[in-house]
């Protein structure tokens, strides 16, 4: 079953147990996945790992403003987001993924930080954070 399907089958049950705030979020979901669509872009989940992005910011901004109320509902969404997404992988896991892509491409300095990237995201693939293996692979690197 495709993501949108699976999110307008949760819509629906949703919309039979009357929670607004999951059926409104659901509804934006299956909205930018729409857009993505028409836009040409087949990647689903890179749409969702991008909302989940959004609410996760947005949730630090209000928590820096100190409104925790609208920062616990961007919270609440981007859970809701992430159980479509794949599991995210540990860091015990990340690291062996970094291991092993600094072993492949032969790299030996910072100035092979890109080859290591390029490995590491590709065997990743969307269940991490660039930014978390980015440190992950400095710090190899560099130690």
């Amino acid at each position: 079953m495709a993501i949108v399907d699976q999110l307008r089958a949760d819509m629906q049950s949703a919309l039979r147990a009357g929670d607004k705030h999951q059926l409104g979020a659901l509804r934006l979901l299956i909205s930018e996945l729409n857009k993505a669509a028409k836009d040409g872009s087949d990647d689903e989940l890179a749409v969702l790992r991008r909302e989940r992005k959004r609410r996760l910011e947005a949730a630090r901004a209000y928590a820096e403003a100190g409104r925790e109320d609208l920062a616990g509902a961007e919270r609440t969404e981007a859970e809701l987001i992430s159980t479509y997404l794949p599991e995210q992988l540990s860091e015990a896991e990340l690291q062996t993924i970094v291991e092993q892509a600094i072993r492949d491409s032969g790299a030996e300095s910072m100035q092979d930080m890109g080859k290591v990237m390029k490995q590491a995201m590709a065997i990743v693939d969307g269940r991490a954070d660039g930014a978390t293996v980015s440190e992950l692979v400095r710090a190899s690197l560099q130690g």
